[in-house]
């Protein structure tokens, strides 16, 4: 068979490795000694779940554990076929096992997106030892795939492939005779392999996608200009070009949106202002919902800071509105406003601490009723029963305080607010501090008043 042009097949199918020694990345997996390679050594493969981004090399790897143990290999894509398939690959598995003991190694890709009862029908073949099972995903198995058969597989993670992986990986295309663009005689400067690899974002499927892209347009311009024998060169501006608007790995409803949406929050609550523009731009790029940032903002507002700044909710109530009004690309500034502000406040979960305790006790306690010196009394038979009785305005007092209970009899004592000595907190904490100095000092001097007398 005559080696494949670059416009017959898509240079990433090509490309793809025949050999564990060939595959460049995930060394934490192929390295000397590490778990695929003694797998391939030692001549068995269980059932496996590779969990990675795309183009890290999941599809790939469980090319070559197929090969490497002869088994009969067959790709199976969970968003094109179903259980009526699975039948169908469960009696070939049948027939192979018994003709010729050669192993079925069925590979699912995008195994997330089967359902329960998708992933069920693999259950009893894989226990068997009929069908040896290699799903691949990008989301994180632990909700996406089902316990039972989760409990059968062994997950391996996957990362994207560094900038000095994907550079490897482009020059291979580029002298590769047989599968790749050797025979068009191509050299790439250093800086446009380097916009390159850090362009793919650890996809290396996007690389060579990006790279033949450029290729064509090197070889378009120099058609009626150059002879078949002289050396064309990738330059920086067909780099550029080529990559137009870069494509962030994102995924609005799934695990990168968790990860990124997690390292925002911790970045505001450990007030790194850097961390939270990053992250928060990064899911704008992404293509995330601008309110719904917004929204995680004004909860963090009241979470993280609280009281320790009373206007950080205002802050971000007010990016969310300024969002609404001027809507992208004007109002994401709004947005990495608010972002800098709430990193850079001081921090308090006071309230959200409190809040914890009031529940726990509510749940314990369950319906408490009020105290009837806290209950109106609009009506005279509700005054007969003691509603409102004993009970003391504040407003009467100089100082605006009272010695009177607020909470049922089985709270009494319960603190559920703990201001800290962060921010206006610390102002808060020293009014309730002489407020309670207040009353203890009116406490005993109406004791030591009622002992003389």
């Amino acid at each position: 068979m005559p080696p494949r042009t670059p416009r017959h097949s898509p240079l990433a199918e090509r490309m793809r490795p025949k050999r564990l020694d060939d595959f460049v990345g995930q060394q934490h997996l192929v390295g000397e000694g590490k778990f695929l390679r003694q797998l391939i050594e030692g001549g068995t493969i269980p059932s496996l779940v590779f969990w990675g981004p795309p183009g890290s090399g999941k599809t790939t790897l469980a090319t070559i554990l197929a090969q490497a143990v002869s088994a009969h290999f067959v790709f199976f894509s969970a968003v094109i076929s179903g259980v009526k398939e699975i039948r169908q690959i469960v009696e070939q598995a049948k027939i192979l096992q018994e003709q010729s003991t050669q192993p079925t190694i069925l590979f699912v890709d995008e195994i997330h997106r089967f359902n329960k009862s998708q992933q069920d029908a693999f259950l009893p073949h894989v226990e068997s030892g009929l069908l040896t099972l290699i799903g691949a995903t990008t989301e994180n198995p632990s909700f996406e795939i089902t316990a039972p058969l989760l409990s059968r597989c062994q997950v391996l993670l996957l990362a994207p492939l560094r900038p000095a992986d994907i550079a490897h990986v482009i020059r291979r295309a580029l002298t590769d005779d047989t599968d790749g663009l050797g025979r068009e005689h191509l050299i790439i400067e250093e800086e446009p392999l380097r916009l390159l690899a850090e362009a793919a974002d650890g996809d290396c499927r996007r690389a060579l996608n990006y790279l033949e892209t450029a290729v064509y347009l090197v070889l378009d311009a120099c058609r009626d200009t150059a002879s078949g024998e002289q050396q064309r060169i990738i330059t920086t501006a067909c780099v550029r070009e080529t990559l137009q608007q870069k494509t962030l790995r994102y995924d609005a409803d799934g695990e990168e949106h968790y990860n990124l949406i997690s390292a925002l929050h911790k970045s505001l609550r450990d007030s790194d202002p850097d961390a939270a523009m990053y992250w928060l731009a990064r899911m704008l790029a992404g293509g995330e919902d601008p309110i719904y940032l917004a929204r995680r903002m004004i909860r963090f507002a009241s979470e993280d800071i609280g009281n320790a700044d009373p206007h950080a909710l205002a802050v971000a109530l007010n990016c969310r509105d300024a969002y609404h009004m001027l809507g992208s690309p004007e109002g994401d500034l709004a947005l990495i406003q608010a972002a800098a502000y709430l990193a850079t406040a001081p921090k308090s979960n006071a309230l959200y601490a409190g809040f914890a305790k009031v529940r726990a006790d509510i749940q314990r306690t369950g319906s408490l009723p009020v105290p009837l010196h806290l209950r109106n009394a609009p009506t005279k038979l509700m005054r007969e029963f003691g509603y409102g009785q004993g009970y003391q305005y504040a407003h009467d007092d100089r100082d605006a305080l009272v010695a009177q209970k607020h909470l049922p009899p089985e709270l009494t004592g319960a603190i559920y607010y703990e201001p800290t000595n962060r921010g206006y907190e610390a102002v808060i904490k020293d009014r309730l501090t002489k407020w309670k100095q207040i009353l203890k000092q009116r406490a005993q001097h109406h004791a030591h008043k009622k002992n003389t007398e």
